[in-house]
């Protein structure tokens, strides 16, 4: 039985792994953007006794879920599902002058990984559109560029390959991975998206638990439990260190393990 807990949770395809791992035998601890969506899912979902809450757009509210999370222990395992969708024709700037999209996408998994405790195994949600994600470092904040909604999410679920493989290699004793859960019909995806909705969430589930060999990697992309060809973009080890380091200069939290410029 292991211990698991899964950002954005109260919904879509995390709430989807929760009741899988729970319906497993596992202890699932949950995440809600706010007191409401945690009182409704405790009332809805069995077995669950913990949700943290806060909302991830906010770096103070990032580290106040990390110390939440802190409170309940050790985790065996987790997964880093909470995401928004891309945002169009307008940028959605948070309280710290982030774009939305980049703040919850890649630097909640950021933050949440450097001050939750050390799990077993790290999962981080990606996408089919990271291929078209760049690699600009240097302008994370798109205060340069004019603002593209599909681009910077795809930027955005590339930084979460990027922070994936980078933690594999600064946390060797860690599987640190990244998957693509496939366009599947839930809030975000739309209620026209293609690919197979029950599949969509049980590779993070995998990942996080099975003591099959094939999930028991390091620095690998996945779809439906089966490594996929990642852009290589990805595998640049000079990039993951330049996005981690901006990462930690937006958000003030050092990485552990890390050897800080």
């Amino acid at each position: 039985m292991a211990n698991i807990f899964i950002t954005g949770s109260t919904d879509g395809l995390g709430r989807m792994a929760a009741e899988l791992l729970l319906e497993q035998g596992h202890k699932v601890v949950l995440h809600a953007r706010n007191s409401k969506r945690a009182t409704d899912i405790k009332n809805q979902v069995n077995g669950i006794k913990h949700v943290v809450i806060g909302d991830l757009s906010r770096v103070a509210d990032m580290k106040a879920v990390a110390a939440q999370v802190n409170e309940l222990g050790t985790f065996d395992a987790v997964i880093h599902n909470a995401a928004v969708g891309y945002q169009e024709p307008n940028r959605i700037e948070t309280k710290e002058g982030l774009p939305q999209v980049f703040a919850v996408n890649t630097l909640a998994p950021y933050v949440l990984t450097a001050l939750i405790r050390k799990p077993k195994r790290l999962v981080y949600l990606s996408s089919g559109l990271h291929t078209s994600g760049s690699g600009a470092i240097s302008d994370l904040t798109w205060k340069k560029r004019r603002w593209s909604g599909i681009e910077a999410y795809s930027e955005s679920k590339l930084h979460d390959i990027l922070i994936a493989f980078g933690v594999a290699r600064i946390w060797p004793d860690v599987y640190s991975n990244a998957l693509e859960p496939g366009w599947v019909a839930t809030k975000m995806g739309g209620p026209n998206a293609p690919d197979d909705l029950d599949k969509g969430h049980r590779t993070q589930a995998w990942l996080a638990t099975s003591d099959d060999a094939a999930a028991k990697v390091t620095a690998q992309y996945f779809f439906h439990q089966a490594i996929k060809k990642v852009s290589p973009i990805a595998r640049d080890t000079d990039l993951q260190d330049a996005l981690l380091k901006a990462c930690r200069e937006l958000s003030g939290v050092n990485f552990p393990g890390r050897q800080e410029d």
